[in-house]
């Protein structure tokens, strides 16, 4: 298993030894050097507790794809996730926000931490509209599905199944969801909510396009007899979800500190521990093995795309989130393993699945 995590190890030494020489340069003491540690530490554990769930949805996705892509993933993705998400990601907020130039909002994240903080807490409305459209779509998308055959919380579930018979029944009941929560908002705030709700269902349908036609293009070179190694529509799909996810965790990091370099370094650890737990959820064919453990990551994704969206109108504490999230993979982990023991056919049958 270590050989899974090997780089991520690395690279969280690398990360300490860049907090702790920061951390000397600002405070030049041990005592506020190893504070500074500490929440780097802290921090790299919140994203990794809020992003369990989005491991197992990588690796539900990254399984279908080849190894180069599934490298690709792992490093061109990080390189996305840790300098887009984590640094560039904030900046932009605050350049827009209060009309600053890249350089001038870097400055400002530097020299004024508490500012920087405020201006980009004031653009979570817009960041829950998002982030939660498009999440409660990866999840909505999984249950509504009518050829399904494989279902946990069968009460619900199958249900779900069966009104997927509808089209575009998931999108009806998201817009009613959105349109319900703008309702609680002053008029302002409800206009930006909606739009970005809008755009993070749109950005949900052209992601799927995209994937659609690239899926559609594969095929056909198949049929004529050459060989297909893309998947570039589930790198490009990744990278999106990976992103939604990262709201939340970008937001809720300010709960520990408002220094930019320490929250980036921090969440940027945690991102290359949830890379490296997806490539071993992968390799080992943990998905196929645990029957509904994909079940419980994708309920834990409709649960988070419900509390951000939420979170526009309601303070919900990040602990709630990555609790419910790992309540329900752990219930979820359970229950697979439950069943493995009753019915002992169920490898054989994972394996016909996998293939």
């Amino acid at each position: 298993m270590l050989r899974f995590y090997k780089g991520s190890i690395l690279f969280t030494i690398v990360c300490l030894a860049l907090a702790a020489a920061y951390g000397w340069m600002q405070t030049g003491s041990v005592s506020g050097t190893l504070s500074l540690l500490w929440i780097v530490f802290v921090l790299s554990i919140l994203e990794i507790s809020l992003s369990f769930d989005n491991a197992v949805v990588n690796a539900a996705v990254l399984k279908d794809m080849d190894d180069i892509w599934q490298r690709r993933f792992l490093t061109w993705g990080m390189i996305i996730a840790v300098f887009g998400m984590r640094i560039v990601f904030p900046l932009a907020i605050v350049a827009v926000a209060a009309g600053l130039g890249p350089i001038d909002a870097l400055t400002l994240s530097l020299n004024d931490p508490k500012r920087y903080e405020e201006i980009v807490s004031s653009a979570h409305v817009g960041i829950a509209g998002f982030g939660g459209a498009f999440l409660a779509m990866v999840g909505l998308s999984f249950f509504f599905d009518g050829e399904k055959e494989v279902h946990w919380i069968k009460w619900i579930e199958e249900k779900l199944a069966v009104v997927s018979n509808i089209k575009a029944a998931e999108i009806a009941l998201l817009l009613l969801t959105i349109y319900g929560i703008s309702q609680m908002l002053p008029a302002e705030e409800a206009l930006t909510f909606m739009v970005s709700g809008v755009l993070g269902l749109v950005t949900f349908i052209a992601v799927e396009a995209l994937g659609t036609i690239l899926e559609m293009r594969d095929e056909a070179q198949k049929a004529a007899g050459l060989v297909v190694r893309s998947g570039l529509g589930g790198f490009l799909y990744l990278n999106v979800l990976d992103a939604s996810f990262s709201f939340d965790g970008v937001i809720g990091a300010f709960a520990l500190s408002n220094n930019m370099v320490i929250i980036a370094l921090g969440l940027s650890i945690g991102a290359m521990f949830v890379r490296s737990m997806t490539i071993m959820l992968v390799k080992k064919g943990t998905l196929s093995e645990y029957r509904y453990l994909e079940h419980g990551a994708f309920w834990a994704i409709v649960a988070l795309g419900a509390i951000m969206l939420l979170s526009a109108r309601y303070e919900i504490s990040e602990t709630v989130t990555g609790l419910i999230g790992a309540v329900l993979i752990g219930l979820s982990l359970w229950w697979s393993v439950r069943h493995k023991r009753r019915h002992p056919d169920a490898e054989i049958e994972a394996a016909i699945r996998a293939d």
